[in-house]
């Protein structure tokens, strides 16, 4: 099998211009590699840290085929863009991850549907595109449910739980959406997520079952390893690798889970780009997630995943820059970085926000819980004076 290697020198072309984006191309940069970066925004993230940053809508085929003839590859590190600009963007240069991924990962509807064809285990779920074909989803698959627009959703948002039949008509009405899933809800122990790298040559390399805690819907601490069983997450390692393989993904992706009572497994989404939960992996890996994407995408052998010892990674979010009166403030930086072993991440985004990720924090520590424990403690201290 041939396929196509970027040497370092090349110039990766990147499509989404988040915080994704800019570890990305800090990697690329340690590598030799150049970056362009194409957005709807200036100044971004990604931007201030690329060679050159286009602003454009994802929507512009033509612009985007423009973008991809200045690049010898392109990758995403935001899975809402169109699938048919990635498609002509792919007659001009090479794409990693392919459009078909992108396709099948970027719609709830067609996700559920490639999982459940495929035989990968996934919770029961209906498709729809009215308030009657939710009502008959959930006659058929029971309350609770959980209604999730098809495109577009994230960090919880888009979601609703249909608890009642008096909670159908009102929350597709609020969702204001055309197409939909519902799925039956999922009783779940624990999330969790494996961060995996596919290379051009079919090649895998993954960091273990990492465990999530959210809050709020949002990704609050990663615990790395997760707190879980070998065998189950050798059964995990080996679900995201046979769906990397089925997509004939190259890059890096992530695949979340839920963890049942009894130990199962059941996958809840296929992020098609770097992840959340992968941040841990700078400090705590020999090689972290967004190396191994630039060595993927550029047809590079993968790197040692070799974890250093227990790690843990907590979310910034906006908030930590505000009072609980509601005026803003600035974090005390001093007090969170005297805490031993902390490493801040900031992802350049001048305008903090409520629920806004602005940053990371990761630590290591003889466990887990003492990484956590030190993560909190360093954050808590952000927040006082």
């Amino acid at each position: 099998m041939t396929y196509k290697i970027i040497p370092p020198g090349g110039v990766i072309g990147i499509l989404g211009s988040g915080q994704l984006g800019r570890m990305i191309t800090i990697a690329a940069r340690r590598l030799g590699y150049r970056v362009h970066t194409y957005s709807p925004e200036s100044a971004s993230p990604t931007g201030q840290v690329a060679d050159c940053e286009i602003v454009g809508s994802y929507d512009d085929i033509g612009a985007v085929r423009m973008f991809a003839r200045d690049v010898d590859v392109m990758t995403l590190e935001f899975e809402n863009v169109s699938s048919e600009a990635v498609r002509a963007a792919e007659t001009v240069t090479c794409a990693r991850p392919n459009s078909r991924a992108l396709y099948v990962t970027q719609n709830r509807v067609r996700e559920k549907t490639f999982l459940r064809d495929s035989g990968f285990p996934t919770a029961a779920f209906c498709a729809m595109t009215s308030a009657d074909g939710l009502r008959a989803a959930v006659s058929e698959i029971g309350f609770p449910g959980v209604l999730k627009v098809a495109d577009s959703g994230y960090d919880g948002k888009g979601q609703r739980i249909i608890r009642a039949e008096s909670d159908i008509v009102p929350a597709w009405r609020e969702l204001n959406c055309r197409s939909a899933i519902c799925e039956a809800f999922a009783d779940f122990s624990a999330e969790a997520s494996v961060v995996l790298t596919r290379g051009a040559d079919g090649a895998c390399a993954h960091f273990g079952l990492f465990e999530n805690i959210h809050r709020d819907h949002i990704l609050d601490v990663t615990l790395a390893p997760g707190r879980f069983s070998p065998a189950l997450a050798i059964e995990a390692t080996a679900l995201a690798e046979r769906i990397a393989a089925a997509l004939e993904y190259v890059g890096t992706l992530c695949v979340e889970f839920f963890v049942t009572k009894d130990q199962g497994l059941l996958v809840n989404e296929i992020a098609p780009r770097a992840h959340n939960s992968g941040h841990v992996t700078i400090d705590s890996h020999v090689t972290d997630q967004f190396e191994q994407c630039v060595r993927a995408v550029c047809g590079l052998p993968l790197a040692a995943v070799t974890q250093h010892r227990p790690a843990a990674m907590v979310n910034l979010l906006g908030d930590i820059w505000f009072t609980e009166s509601g005026a803003r403030r600035e974090p005390d930086w001093s007090a969170a970085l005297v805490v031993p072993n902390v490493k801040l991440h900031l992802y350049g985004k001048t305008e903090p926000r409520r629920g806004r990720k602005m940053g990371h924090i990761t630590t290591l520590g003889d466990t887990v819980e003492l990484a956590r424990d030190k993560a909190f403690a360093s954050r808590s201290a952000l927040m006082k004076g």
